[in-house]
């Protein structure tokens, strides 16, 4: 069963414990935490730098598609795209993941085999996460089972805004033991959770009980990653490492859709939680669209010619 750092195992001893120690973090100064991510957005970088990034931000991406209409043949279409983004380039990166809902893990698992691209998968009834503990457990048994190698699970968010901060994190632990071998992606919805002194709470509540990334949305909603959000979950990672050891991923989610924007969230990591976090194993783009406005960008700066929307696979 996964346990808190021993640093931190008071704070979780109990409801009021946990209520204590989550209310005794610092408060967040909205302002300045906007003002820092605005910044921080209008750094510019080189052309070397700009080619470096592009490829990195490919390799970070998870490409997800998360509908009703998901068919066995888009799956692997997307999964074909995933081992092989550009046809015309083989350089290309890799993306790090597909994601998909948990009747499509498996065959996403047999598209991807021997690829060294992971198979995620959402569950924990994604994404309201509205169901009794035990549906989502066999939710989650049902997509390891399948082959998934990440687990992408939402929060109680209910739960959350209601005060019952020990629930969210119980159902955190239970669902990472079902885990097994497979990562924890915790998702917050961050757009429901109304606040930047929530969403660093649920940071926190998501690191004590043993996530392996935290993420900031489902997609599903109106308000998905932003620079601030990521920006203030990126400061509780670092602060984590800081007092624990323990490394822990970032993942924003939603509305990131181009070579600009994932080039401004790449410069949040670097000047926030530092280099280490530069690397596909702790950073991912929850997207679908940004794949294809990268592989455009990396087309011109290797041709010097804007090959448009034609030249790429749409999803």
């Amino acid at each position: 069963m996964p346990t808190t750092p021993p640093a931190f195992s008071d704070a979780t001893a109990s409801d009021s414990a946990l209520r204590r120690f989550l209310f005794g973090l610092p408060g967040v100064d909205a302002v300045g935490l906007e003002a820092r991510a605005a910044s921080l957005g209008t750094r510019s970088i080189k052309t070397t730098a700009k080619a470096y990034a592009i490829d990195l931000a490919i390799s970070m991406i998870d490409l997800t598609t998360l509908e009703g209409a998901d068919t066995p043949g888009k799956v692997r279409a997307l999964a074909a795209k995933a081992v092989n983004p550009d046809p015309t380039d083989r350089t290309t990166p890799r993306t790090a993941a597909v994601c998909v809902y948990p009747d499509m893990a498996a065959t996403a698992a047999a598209a991807l085999a021997g690829s060294g691209v992971k198979v995620a998968s959402v569950a924990t009834a994604f994404p309201a996460g509205r169901a009794a503990l035990d549906v989502k457990l066999a939710d989650v048994r049902d997509a390891v089972a399948a082959g998934a190698d990440e687990i992408d699970m939402v929060i109680d968010r209910g739960a959350f805004l209601s005060g019952r901060f020990l629930k969210v994190y119980e159902e955190i632990l239970a669902v990472k033991a079902e885990c097994g071998a497979a990562r924890l992606k915790v998702i917050f919805e961050t757009g429901e959770l109304s606040t930047y002194d929530n969403i660093r709470r649920a940071s926190w509540i998501g690191m004590l009980a043993g996530a392996d990334f935290i993420k900031t949305s489902t997609g599903k909603v109106a308000t998905n990653a932003t620079p601030a959000n990521t920006l203030l979950m990126l400061e509780a990672v670092r602060d984590f490492r800081a007092q624990t050891g323990v490394q822990i991923g970032v993942k924003p989610a939603g509305g990131i859709r181009t070579t600009k924007d994932a080039v401004k969230f790449l410069v949040l990591v670097n000047e926030t939680a530092g280099e280490d976090w530069l690397d596909p194993h702790w950073f991912r783009f929850g997207a679908s669209s940004l794949l294809n406005d990268l592989l455009m960008q990396r087309q011109k700066l290797s041709t010097g010619r804007y090959s448009g929307p034609d030249y790429v696979t749409v999803d």
